[in-house]
């Protein structure tokens, strides 16, 4: 049998818990660093100091193939002038380098007078979320052998399972945003991420399934949801696909379960709702505010509020109070998600969406915690009204054109709907379909509500999130297919 780790990683292994040094902010300094940065004009100045520390244990077939700590610190200044926005980051944040990097920013503006650089007050945060066990007090060998169990646990399931691969990913940063209006915010974060994914295989059949924990939580997320009982899920899912029978295509009612996280609604309608792609002319949703956008069953909102949640926080990348946002009110469009720059430029207010991968980078505006609403009817009942169709559990991989509003999903897991009952499962169903029209189209809405969490990747920069959904049925549907010989085959 082999070790679970060579020689080189038997060194990472003698690591202790992540080192995490809090970091002075220069909080006396920071007037003087906003007020030079504004001393050859500009509208708006700002100084974001983050310090994180962070882990990952990557397993994959039995071994162990990386360990990796490390912390990073450093500083972005900002000054938007005119709408434009001039931007300079460092990870050297003693104050004289500050005021060097405020003097380059300054020369590169150039533009009317300085605005006045107002005294800092502190903002309190609208809520607590206190963490159990920090994920930088957990040793390496523990998340180490949290990994290998998990493993083990999908080994156990079935002798068909081929391949498996489980990465545990956490960290901590805090962050000071300081502008020229005054306002301050101090926040601390904590992430979790685990993700298992089992391959299964019978002859040249090979089937993959996933699962995925997270959230703005310690390490007590495994007490609530076992990593264990994930990766068997995760490798039950793989070898029940390997005896489900190939999807039909055509056009047909699809019934999306809770436990399929927000996925459709994340893609296909949350990234059309920033306010940047908006204003772009780059959304379906552009100027259609008012608008009856969505059947009078759905409601969407975007809420960084909810504790725990993967796409959570006390305050945004910019110091705005985290919210909740209502983007559409039983099918009226509300709104969009807005962060400073994006606000401003639509003399409305930021509703805390401002955000960013790390101090190199500047904010735009993203999604949080992205959800379809729960509605009223039983998702039982929803099966049993629909004579037949597809209902769907887990959704794959996709693409969207925000544009236009089109996609196409694949289908994780999958059965067919027979006589109002879920029957036998299918393999290689995907979803196609316009974002818009589906909306128009849900015409039940279930009173459950299931999350999916994730990394959302948008201009190069990664943000948590997570998002939601009742059990909702879409009267008609593109489904593709496969015909008998695993060619793949859409619907016309």
């Amino acid at each position: 049998m082999r070790p679970p780790y060579g020689p080189r990683m038997r060194l990472y292994l003698r690591i202790g818990p992540l080192r995490f040094q809090a970091m002075i902010f220069p909080k006396e300094k920071i007037p003087g660093i906003l007020k030079k940065a504004l001393s050859r004009g500009g509208d708006f100045a700002e100084c974001y100091f983050e310090n994180g520390g962070h882990s990952s244990v990557i397993l994959e077939d039995q071994k162990i193939e990386k360990v990796i700590t490390g912390s990073s610190r450093g500083v972005g200044l900002r000054v938007i002038s005119g709408l434009r926005t001039v931007y300079a980051y460092s990870n050297e944040t003693s104050p004289r380098s500050l005021m060097e990097m405020a003097g380059m920013v300054s020369r590169a503006v150039q533009r009317g007078a300085a605005e006045k650089v107002i005294p800092l007050v502190s903002k309190t945060p609208p809520f607590e979320m206190p963490v159990l066990t920090d994920p930088v007090s957990v040793p390496i060998r523990a998340k180490v052998d949290l990994a290998l169990s998990a493993d083990a646990a999908v080994r156990r399931v079935d002798p068909r399972i081929r391949q498996s691969k489980v990465l545990i990913l956490d960290g901590r940063k805090e962050v000071l945003i300081a502008n020229s209006l005054g306002e301050l915010a101090e926040d601390e974060r904590v992430y979790l991420l685990a993700h298992v994914q089992a391959v299964a295989g019978d002859g040249n059949l090979i089937q993959t399934g996933a699962e995925t924990l997270g959230g703005a939580v310690g390490y007590e997320l495994f007490q609530a949801e076992p990593l264990e009982e994930a990766a068997r899920r995760a490798a039950v899912r793989a070898v029940l696909m390997l005896f489900a029978s190939p999807a039909t295509a055509g056009r047909m009612p699809v019934v999306l379960s809770s436990r399929a996280g927000g996925t459709m609604i994340h893609e296909a309608v949350g990234h059309g709702l920033e306010a940047d792609l908006v204003q772009q002319r780059l959304s379906v949703y552009s100027g259609r505010v008012g608008d009856c956008i969505a059947s009078p069953t759905i409601s969407v909102v975007d809420d960084s509020t909810v504790p725990y949640k993967r796409g959570s926080f006390r305050f945004d990348d910019e110091g705005t109070p985290s919210r909740r946002t209502v983007l559409i009110e039983q099918g009226v469009l509300k709104g969009y998600l807005y962060d400073r720059l994006s606000a401003m430029k639509d003399g409305a207010a930021s509703t805390g969406n401002g955000r960013r991968e790390s101090f190199r980078c500047r904010p735009i505006p993203r999604m949080t915690n992205t959800m379809i609403l729960p509605g009223r009817e039983d998702p039982e009942e929803i099966i049993r009204a629909t004579a037949s169709g597809l209902f769907v559990v887990r959704m794959g991989g996709g693409q969207v054109n925000t544009v236009n509003g089109d996609f196409v999903f694949e289908v994780g897991e999958g059965y067919r709907i027979e006589n109002g009952r879920i029957g036998e499962p299918v393999r290689g169903a995907t979803l196609t379909g316009n974002g818009p029209a589906v909306l128009m189209q849900i015409d039940r809405v279930g009173n459950d509500l299931g999350y999916a969490v994730g990394t959302c990747g948008k201009d190069g920069q990664g943000a948590p999130v997570a998002d939601a959904q009742p059990t909702v049925r879409i009267p008609e549907m593109t489904v593709g297919g496969e015909v008998g010989d695993g060619t793949r085959r859409a619907a016309r």
